[in-house]
């Protein structure tokens, strides 16, 4: 391959302590070390991370921005309650939009893409083995978007993507049910199984069925 042109090189920049506060409270809060429950400050975590208040407010309101926390007047801060009218509203937007991109996929689906959601079933089940309910909602997360970049759905894609916090969320509520590790991923395989056999519409129904017992889990009755 010809060298660039422009002959510029890539600048390796370094972490700020902005974004490392940013990832290390975003950690806690998507892997339910911090509640709906609890209010805290930024004084208080800037205290626990062992940093100035600026960086911690600056990583604050980036993830007030992204609808992940929600300030107290006068007391704080606290992770954001998704409501069940929110979670309807999730859920029927994931079923209407993901039982057609897995009919499509019925159509298109190849060898090699059949191994990689095999692969991401492995891996899930390595970590039901091992008890870790925070990769395995990850790999959850991570097997619905491959499979809507399967069928070259960019602008789908991104909108799952934007519902990614939010469904991590609701995703530590429902894998903590009794069995639901394990349901989720015989669901999933059932689902890569319609697939192979290129039946769009059992596919549909395998997605649809899927993605209603993950609300039953999750939404209070």
């Amino acid at each position: 391959m010809a060298p660039s042109k422009f002959n510029l090189k890539p600048i390796d920049k370094p972490t700020t302590t902005k974004e490392r506060a940013y990832n290390e409270i975003k950690h806690v809060i998507l892997s339910g070390y911090i509640t709906s429950e609890e209010i805290f400050t930024e004084v208080k975590l800037a205290e626990l991370l062992n940093t100035s208040r600026t960086p911690v407010r600056e990583a604050l309101a980036d993830l007030i921005k992204e609808g992940l926390i929600v300030s107290i007047p006068r007391k704080g801060m606290a992770v954001r309650k998704v409501t069940e009218n929110e979670m309807e509203q999730i859920f029927l937007l994931r079923a209407s939009i993901e039982t057609k991109v897995i009919q499509k996929l019925a159509e298109t689906i190849t060898p090699e893409q059949l191994e990689e959601l095999k692969a991401i079933c492995k891996e899930q089940e390595e970590a039901m083995s091992n008890n870790d309910d925070i990769a395995f909602i990850k790999l959850d997360q991570t097997f619905h978007i491959t499979l809507t970049r399967f069928v070259e759905y960019e602008l789908i894609e991104q909108m799952l993507l934007n519902l990614h916090n939010l469904s991590q969320l609701i995703g530590l509520r429902a894998i903590k049910k009794i069995n639901r590790m394990k349901e989720v991923l015989e669901e999933h395989l059932d689902i890569i199984s319609a697939i192979e056999r290129k039946d769009a519409e059992q596919s549909a129904e395998m997605m649809a069925r899927h993605l209603n017992k993950t609300k039953e889990s999750v939404i209070l009755k």
